[in-house]
């Protein structure tokens, strides 16, 4: 737990947290150089801050020539930081939430339950969507549903007119028991929707490598 705790611990200062921030939202490895003038700090402190989150493996590091050319005189491959995908959490006292939660998963697929699992993830996308939108009553729908998905723990990011999600907040689970677990994360985020009263736009499932199964795109090319 120790090792938690001071993975967490990394994240206090403010600089690192936003080039962890803005790590994580990128669908590649980022340079130094393209982290320090994206949240506007010196290369050499952008680099300082960077390395501290990849010895706390909240980033991953790899080596690549960004110019494209090989062999003598190439220079040397670049250092870039990239999401990882390891989960960390926290408590004090020390609880395993992530068992419990397996258990009660393997218990559901074990009955069949999947259609009651549906109903309390759709009930409770609800809430937060009426929730949200007493927050943002004045917000544009794309703009209130990305902050509503972040939220949620998701990270948004548009595709065109679509909204894709770059990670999944229940990605420990959904790997062992993918029907299920995306089943609940879709009927999640059409609560959200139905909650919010956002219009025009419809969750499906659309799974990307790397990304979460659920897809937000306008509803009329659910039509076609």
């Amino acid at each position: 737990m120790s090792s938690d705790l001071s993975v967490i611990a990394v994240l206090g200062d403010p600089v690192r947290r936003s080039l962890y921030d803005f790590v994580t939202a990128q669908d590649h490895a980022v340079s130094r150089g393209e982290a320090a003038e994206a949240t506007g700090i010196q290369r050499p402190l952008a680099a300082f801050h960077l390395d501290r989150l990849a010895e706390a493996g909240l980033v991953e590091v790899t080596f690549r020539r960004t110019t494209g050319r090989s062999g003598p005189g190439a220079g040397r491959p670049a250092k870039l930081y990239g999401r990882t995908p390891a989960e960390h959490q926290v408590s004090v006292p020390p609880r395993d939430y992530r068992a419990a939660a397996e258990l009660l998963a393997g218990v559901v697929d074990v009955l069949g339950s999947e259609q009651e699992l549906q109903r309390a993830a759709r009930s409770r996308g609800a809430a937060a969507g009426r929730s949200a939108l007493r927050g943002a009553a004045d917000a544009g729908h794309r703009d209130r549903l990305t902050g509503m998905l972040a939220e949620q723990g998701y990270r948004p990011y548009p595709d065109g007119p679509d909204i894709r999600l770059r990670n999944c907040p229940f990605h420990a689970l959904a790997s062992r028991y993918p029907p299920l677990i995306c089943g609940m994360n879709l009927a999640l985020l059409e609560g959200l929707l139905d909650g919010a009263g956002v219009t025009g736009v419809a969750a499906r499932l659309d799974p990307r490598p790397g990304e979460c199964c659920v897809v937000m795109t306008s509803s009329k090319n659910n039509e076609h």
